[in-house]
């Protein structure tokens, strides 16, 4: 493989590599802020599904990798100390649209996608590994649900996870923040293998590679038909519990602890 171009936005990172004969290729996704743990920015949203339409209109195409830079994390999440910036019950509609919009990208996308998880995948990372086909988790990777730490849910996480984890496993992570680390990803079937961290890309490369010499339209039918039962109205239902939720006192309350690194003090409200 040889990589044939690259293109940096602000928050995601995107590398084209030709195989084979280079009439095919297979891109990598990086999620490009590692000072923050590659959390999920501002501009992130947009960003992914920007990318993800221009690889899947180039024609070559055949497999996306998700990542992220560095070695400690996948992604931690959304950048909650921007949640502060969102004042209005419109901006906080809008955000959580946007969110939910990104998700369905990456779930929706005829090209078969792969998460490559180093390190942390928590909240809004975590639920990208759940919009994504396949995850490969590197041995210190950990995935979580944290967000009622902060007043909220994850929106999409709620959504998918019952059907990757189960519905106990769910609640689990989303009522206590209960983390899973790559073996027990493994086992409850958020992960579908771990190796080495070393080894995560070159893995996840080589699952690409076998993906980009499969018939495309096969592909695209095939995870159609597996998504079939997908309820996408439970997006709407979604994003006005969150908007709701993300006006509450407590939600203030959780956001501004967790912007001043102290603990929060909840009230129900």
């Amino acid at each position: 493989m040889t990589s044939t171009n690259g293109t940096a936005t602000r928050n995601v990172r995107v590398e084209v590599e030709e195989v084979g004969d280079g009439r095919v290729a297979i891109a990598v996704l990086t999620i490009d802020d590692p000072a923050k743990l590659n959390a999920m920015g501002r501009t992130f949203w947009a960003e992914m599904r920007e990318a993800l339409a221009t690889l899947e209109a180039d024609g070559r195409t055949r497999a996306v990798i998700i990542t992220g830079a560095g070695e400690k994390a996948f992604s931690a999440g959304g950048d909650i100390a921007s949640f502060a910036e969102l004042t209005d019950v419109t901006a906080k509609r809008a955000f959580q649209q946007d969110c939910m919009r990104t998700f369905a990208a990456v779930e929706e996308t005829p090209l078969p996608v792969i998460a490559a998880v180093n390190g942390y995948a928590m909240g809004g990372g975590c639920e990208l590994a759940l919009a994504c086909d396949v995850v490969v988790a590197a041995d210190n990777a950990k995935f979580g649900m944290p967000e009622s730490a902060v007043g909220l849910v994850p929106g999409f996480g709620v959504l998918r996870a019952p059907s990757v984890i189960g519905r106990h496993w769910t609640k689990l992570m989303m009522f206590s923040g209960e983390r899973a680390d790559a073996e027990t990803a493994l086992r409850i079937g958020l992960a579908q293998k771990v190796v080495p961290a070393a080894d995560l890309m070159d893995t996840a490369r080589e699952i690409a590679v076998r993906i980009a010499g499969m018939a495309p339209l096969a592909l695209a039918t095939g995870k159609n038909l597996v998504n079939r039962g997908v309820d996408r109205g439970e997006f709407d239902h979604s994003t006005a519990a969150l908007t709701t939720l993300h006006a509450t006192a407590d939600a203030a309350e959780g956001i501004a602890a967790f912007v001043g690194k102290r603990a929060p003090k909840f009230e129900g409200r």
